[in-house]
């Protein structure tokens, strides 16, 4: 059984004429524009998506503190982006929910979630994460993606927290071939989150297409089922994206072949690749 899950959240905004170009990236419309962001979800689950992700990605106390906002507010925000996406799902039933848990160089917004190695302590990765990974989790989504993971060293602290976190959760990193982007093998990176009690699947997002195929094999290696929602190919470098986008949604056929049970995309996915991945996965799905 495959599971379709969205595309990105800032290039769809962006499409409906939102600048997300600030440090709370999609996270500031959950202050903003909430209905923009339940307009998004809704064109996923219309494309044919299973999951909705919530626009929590970039979203923390302290990011929104930092922004201004009091944290009493912040700590609603995070959870509004739980909620938002709940009461689109529920317009379609069987839909899911998966709260997102960005990596701290989200936070930073300096482009370090594609380099890792932050240079801060195992405990200030940890009170970073705890806190909003609880929160999330009292507003009961469907699953927990904790996503775009840029080296092992986060991934330690992230697997700890997960013993005591009550729902399934898909555990993906961001790579460069088969090495994290910070440099370490992405072999021992899936294995470190594979066979953790809540974790139901290992793999991949924000990556090249290119690095799918590979990535499928890593991951079933580990015995768990495999998660990938790469990008469209582009590079982002300084703040931009350059280069010629080569996401092809047949490919997705065969990456389930090889044991995807869960995919769909990231940067510059939109409804349209999903609802092409979707129509790819129908006969898979008994539609």
């Amino acid at each position: 059984m495959v599971t379709i899950l969205d595309g990105g959240l800032s290039n769809a905004l962006e499409a409906r004429g939102h600048d997300v170009s600030g440090a709370l990236w999609t996270a500031r419309l959950l202050d903003e524009s909430p209905a923009e962001i339940a307009a998004v979800h809704r064109a996923y689950y219309a494309a044919g998506a299973d999951v909705a992700t919530t626009a929590s990605y970039q979203a923390s106390v302290p990011g929104f503190v930092e922004a201004g906002m009091t944290e009493t507010y912040a700590t609603e925000l995070l959870r509004r982006s739980v909620r938002v996406a709940r009461e689109v799902a529920a317009e379609a039933p069987g839909r899911l929910v998966a709260a997102s848990i960005g990596p701290y160089g989200a936070y930073l917004a300096d482009g370090s979630e594609y380099r890792g190695r932050y240079g801060v302590s195992a405990a200030t990765l940890r009170d970073f994460h705890a806190p909003r990974l609880a929160l999330l989790e009292t507003e009961d989504p469907d699953l927990i993606a904790v996503e775009t993971i840029p080296d092992i060293e986060e991934a330690e602290v992230l697997v700890d927290l997960l013993d005591d976190i009550g729902l399934p959760v898909w555990f993906s990193y961001s790579c460069a071939g088969t090495r994290t982007r910070a440099g370490q093998p992405l072999a021992d990176a899936l294995a470190l989150a594979a066979g953790i009690r809540s974790v139901v699947a290992v793999g991949v997002n924000c990556c090249d297409p290119a690095d799918v195929p590979a990535a499928v094999q890593l991951a079933t290696a580990t015995g768990e089922p495999a998660v990938v929602y790469p990008n469209t190919g582009e590079t982002y470098a300084d703040g931009a994206w350059s280069g010629t986008p080569h996401f092809r949604p047949g490919e997705a056929l065969s990456w389930v072949s090889s044991g995807a049970a869960y995919v769909g995309g990231c940067c510059h996915v939109g409804p349209r690749e999903i609802a092409l991945i979707a129509a790819e996965m129908a006969h898979l799905k008994g539609e």
